[in-house]
């Protein structure tokens, strides 16, 4: 989960709810309070490096795991490349793991 300080209780309680509901158990859940132009995300960082072979990530919205687009295609490559599925569970249609063609 990633909040900005301006919608920290809005956007907080919306992802949370939307994990739990896709069956995450809360003590998986990773968040940070930052703007999407930081760099730093240590909530991420750490999410990133418990992945391993076989899991899944879930975020709320694409918007939450990358800081631009240019970012958010790299960590999907990364993730990729180590076997691990992503689920966004809102926005732009639900995408599971890789693109199917």
């Amino acid at each position: 989960m990633r909040v900005s300080k301006a919608d920290a209780s809005k956007a907080r309680h919306l992802q949370r709810d939307a994990l739990e509901l896709a069956g995450v158990d809360p003590k998986y859940f990773y968040e940070d309070q930052a703007s999407g132009k930081r760099e730093d995300w240590p909530g991420l960082t750490a999410c990133l490096k418990a992945l391993r072979e076989g899991d899944t990530l879930a975020v709320w919205k694409r918007d939450r795991l990358g800081r631009d687009l240019r970012h958010l295609i790299n960590t999907v490559h990364e993730l990729t490349a180590r076997g691990v599925g992503l689920k966004v569970l809102a926005g732009d249609g639900v995408v599971e793991g890789a693109p199917s063609r």
